[in-house]
């Protein structure tokens, strides 16, 4: 709702036309105890040019020259200047549902497009239109995979991101689901396939992986895979570093794959807005959530797209629904659309390579906490320094330091989570180093 400022000769106007004399008295017939008399604590208003002085002042605050070696799910990777100026245009960025096809060819093909790549990077036969983003893109796919199962237990890699764990905990809690967590190997940082045995039995829905997984260590997929099929259990494949795909071989052993498109050209912003996906074999469609794009023919013939296979609670009776989100990231899909248009699979390619050179430079350097193949994160031991100490002398030299693990994972105290990307320097990767004493 926009706000339209009112004179004060206006007001008397509508006063007088509703019959009351003051606007005190269209709260007359509340009782005293419960109206507030007095004046709102807050400080006079501001003129424009006060207002633009006050948030300059603020920015001159932020850390924005600071080199970044924070990863953990939300990473710090260059954005073309292109895609801003796309989906800054009025026809994408005012934009709503594309529920009239008629008037919206031009969004549901980028959609279309979009659905179409993931695809392509997933090694899967059909995408949704995004979700709201990763985290909530996972515990759709295991809620997926237990209505295609019937099953009622799920099993989750502890390499899983933790916070991607808290909210599948969250949807689970009140749904008669068992979520039985698995170990990861102490040497190799990939998952313990002994431990993932001792979870699996007939009633086990789902398996839920994550590669690179929250280490930054790759998974083997396909031994997981046989090891979930054998028992009639789904596999869903959970990604928070799109960038890997352009390097790594698809999941095609999977059956859900659930992810995170940050790392495609959308900006950390504290946290969100982002886009999370969903993808899975045709033969699981009807059970995908989200918003579909589908291709058809109008009444000319001619190629045209729209809505399909809508089975939101918004569309149809709430019990027979896949998933109660009822919307879409589709300005934020936009902008990844845009930037794997913009990278294709070459340009991909040589982005996760340089991810890759630059993250095994910087962990030549260090002790790694865990021995299996890794892409662009690792863990470091911080030996006799502790981790806030070493993140302290970084920012001393304006570089954001890695992520502390004992937070999420108390047997690894001392242990420190580094991500580098195309974006970080040999300088300042040898300045962390040294921050470590190495």
């Amino acid at each position: 709702m926009r706000y339209l400022p009112k004179s004060d000769t206006e007001r008397r106007e509508m006063l007088d036309a509703i019959g009351v004399s003051s606007i005190e008295d269209l709260y007359a017939h509340l009782p005293d105890e419960v109206r507030f008399q007095g004046s709102l604590n807050l400080p006079p208003g501001k003129s424009e040019y006060e207002i633009i002085d006050y948030f300059a002042v603020r920015g001159a605050e932020n850390a924005n020259q600071h080199a970044t070696f924070l990863g953990a799910g939300v990473y710090h990777h260059y954005r073309p200047v292109l895609v801003d100026a796309i989906v800054s245009r009025g026809e994408f960025l005012t934009s709503y549902t594309p529920y009239q096809a008629e008037i919206s060819q031009g969004t549901l093909t980028a959609i279309f497009e979009f659905q179409t790549m993931i695809c392509q990077l997933t090694g899967m036969d059909v995408a949704n239109a995004s979700m709201y983003d990763g985290s909530t893109a996972m515990p759709e796919a295991a809620m997926m995979a237990m209505r295609i199962t019937g099953r009622n237990a799920l099993a989750v890699a502890r390499t899983v991101h933790p916070e991607y764990r808290e909210v599948l905990g969250t949807y689970t809690r009140h749904q008669s689901v068992r979520v039985r967590n698995f170990e990861y190997d102490a040497e190799t940082g990939q998952v313990d396939l002994a431990s993932l045995e001792q979870v699996l039995d007939e009633s086990t829905a789902a398996v839920l992986i994550q590669s690179p997984n929250f280490f930054g260590v790759v998974e083997n997929t396909k031994q997981i895979a046989e090891m979930a099929h054998a028992k009639g259990a789904l596999v869903v494949f959970v990604f928070t570093e799109a960038v890997s795909l352009g390097l790594l071989e698809p999941p095609r052993e999977a059956d859900i794959v659930a992810g995170e498109l940050q790392s495609f050209a959308i900006a950390p912003s504290y946290g969100g807005p982002f886009a999370g996906v969903i993808a899975c074999k045709e033969k699981y469609v009807r059970q995908m959530p989200g918003r579909l794009v589908g291709e058809t023919k109008d009444a000319s013939g001619h190629r045209a797209f729209c809505l399909t296979l809508a089975a939101r609670e918004q569309h149809i009776r709430r019990e027979k629904a896949t998933s109660n989100i009822c919307t879409n990231q589709a300005l934020i899909a936009l902008m990844a659309t845009v930037f794997m248009a913009l990278y294709g699979k070459r340009g991909l390619r040589e982005l996760a390579e340089q991810n890759l050179a630059k993250a095994h430079y910087l962990g030549g350097k260090l002790w790694r906490r865990f021995k299996g193949p890794y892409f662009n994160e690792f863990v470091a031991a911080t030996g006799a320094r502790s981790a806030g100490e070493i993140n302290r002398r970084l920012r001393d030299v304006k570089i954001v330091g890695g992520l502390p693990l004992e937070r999420f994972y108390p047997e690894l105290k001392s242990s420190v989570l580094l991500c580098c990307t195309e974006m970080a320097s040999r300088a300042d990767m040898d300045a962390v180093a040294e921050a470590f004493g190495a």
